[in-house]
């Protein structure tokens, strides 16, 4: 049950970040001459794809966990969910300096406003994940088995986290490869 109450949770997420989406590709289309994204646009794009690979190996190490939960190997499976908390926590890391120190800033043009909005509006749903994942850890605590809710709840979590990186693959492609 928790799973579904997940997806449905996450249906509503996805209408959420395609309402981003659509303001991103309605001011593209927009764009004074044509051209996107405006001048004085700076992005690091090759910082970007090692941080997307970051974010996109966190899911495999996630997935990983929870087949550790379903065979019931718990020691392991906290294992997986740290390397995947350290993975998320460095690409987070790396927004925080994106925003600060590289990224263009969110008062210069439209262009700008977007990145800012979208990817901190991300970068609090990666921070969410991670939260998630400590309360998982607690819920791990111990070599002793499981309740039995316990599966459930680590796919829960998991569902969540491969949704941030599906989104994260589309906001990265949109922002920093769509000219």
């Amino acid at each position: 049950m928790l799973a579904v109450g997940v997806m449905i949770w996450l249906g509503s997420e996805l209408m959420f970040f395609s309402g981003l989406f659509a303001a991103f590709f309605t001011l593209r289309a927009n764009a004074a001459g044509g051209v996107w994204p405006p001048p004085g646009t700076h992005l690091d794009t090759v910082r970007g794809i090692i941080f997307t690979l970051v974010l996109v190996s966190s899911s495999f190490t996630m997935q990983y966990a929870v087949h550790q939960v379903e065979w019931r190997n718990r020691t392991s499976a906290k294992r997986w969910i740290v390397a995947t908390f350290i993975l998320g926590g460095a690409f987070l890391g790396n927004q925080v300096v994106e925003w600060l120190f590289i990224s263009t800033r969110w008062n210069t043009n439209s262009f700008g406003s977007l990145f800012f909005i979208m990817t901190g509006l991300h970068g609090l749903h990666v921070f969410l994940g991670l939260v998630a994942m400590i309360f998982l850890l607690g819920r791990l605590k111990g070599d002793a088995a499981g309740d039995p809710g316990e599966l459930s709840a680590v796919q829960g979590v998991s569902y969540y986290w491969h949704f941030v990186d599906i989104v994260w693959i589309g906001l990265f492609s949109c922002l920093f490869f769509l000219k």
